[in-house]
């Protein structure tokens, strides 16, 4: 079984921006950990004899018609929202990177 370290956990939550105590850490190291071995445990598989599938069952996708709607009207959507110009909502910024 591979080995997921506090600190292999700190990395991620990193990259995600989330921030953990220690206790929660900890826990997020052994639930790693139970996630790595199973996913390790299906690699071990003897898949000899299936043939790749995209979708794990018979129906594929079902899709609608596209058909084209009338929308609100600029004028109205102007009206409703707190920022417009060049006929673009202006919102704030909420994602930092």
């Amino acid at each position: 079984m591979s080995v997921i370290s506090i600190e292999d956990v700190k990395k991620i939550a990193s990259l995600a921006k989330l921030e953990f105590s220690d206790d929660e850490l900890k826990d997020f190291s052994e639930q790693f950990k139970k996630i790595v071995g199973f996913v390790e445990k299906i690699s071990e598989l003897n898949t000899t004899g299936i043939e790749p599938m995209v979708y794990p069952m018979e129906n594929k996708n079902i899709t609608r018609e596209d058909i084209v709607k009338p929308s609100m009207p600029n004028e109205e959507i102007e009206k409703n929202a707190p920022e417009f110009n060049n006929g673009s909502i202006i919102v704030p910024k909420i994602i930092e990177y």
